[in-house]
């Protein structure tokens, strides 16, 4: 059995403090957002070889609002699907790149941040930081293509309906590498 003199576990005390902060209270949450943004980095496009064609688009969605959508409803259009939640510290470290994103491309892209939580929470987040963003609830099963067991999972499809870019964990989605992919879907 390991001894530790006092001395020993008084130097460990400020770190099992820290460590205790850092993971089991509402400043822990904050502390863990924070470094997300900071590690964010700009999601790299797929290869020709690793992207998929989304075969099964019919998948029903309600607008945070209410109003029923149908992913399919969007083909040919070049579209974001990006998963998340309230409680996910990643998750809520990408919305303000995404903010921006979509408050440029809202006329040209469609946008479906489709939350993993409970309505009445989510109301409730995107009331207190005044978003803006698309917010839809699932009504069916996801598409395989969409499939993730982390969030946040991104999917970037382009006007064929085939998956340019898959990201899982926190992006800098209003990077300028973005913008430029983007750029080019719209045109194709």
């Amino acid at each position: 059995m390991i001894q530790f003199s006092k001395r020993q576990l008084l130097s460990y005390l400020p770190w099992i403090f820290l460590s205790v902060l850092f993971l089991f209270t509402p400043l822990g949450f904050h502390i863990k957002v924070y470094f997300a943004r900071l590690t964010a980095v700009s999601p790299t496009e797929l290869s020709q070889n690793d992207r998929v064609q989304l075969t099964d688009d019919h998948w029903e969605l309600t607008h945070i609002n209410g109003a029923k959508v149908n992913l399919s409803d969007y083909k040919g259009r070049v579209t974001i699907v990006n998963f998340w939640a309230t409680w996910c510290p990643p998750c809520i470290a990408e919305i303000p790149s995404f903010e921006k994103l979509a408050g440029s491309y809202q006329d040209t892209i469609a946008f479906f941040f489709v939350a993993e939580d409970d309505p009445q929470k989510v109301s409730a987040f995107i009331e207190k930081k005044e978003l803006s963003l698309p917010v839809y609830f699932k009504n069916t099963e996801t598409p395989q293509a969409f499939r993730s067991k982390s969030i946040p999972a991104t999917y970037v499809i382009d006007k064929t309906g085939q998956i340019v870019l898959s990201k899982v964990g926190a992006a800098d989605w209003n990077s300028e590498k973005t913008k430029v992919l983007l750029e080019r879907l719209l045109k194709e």
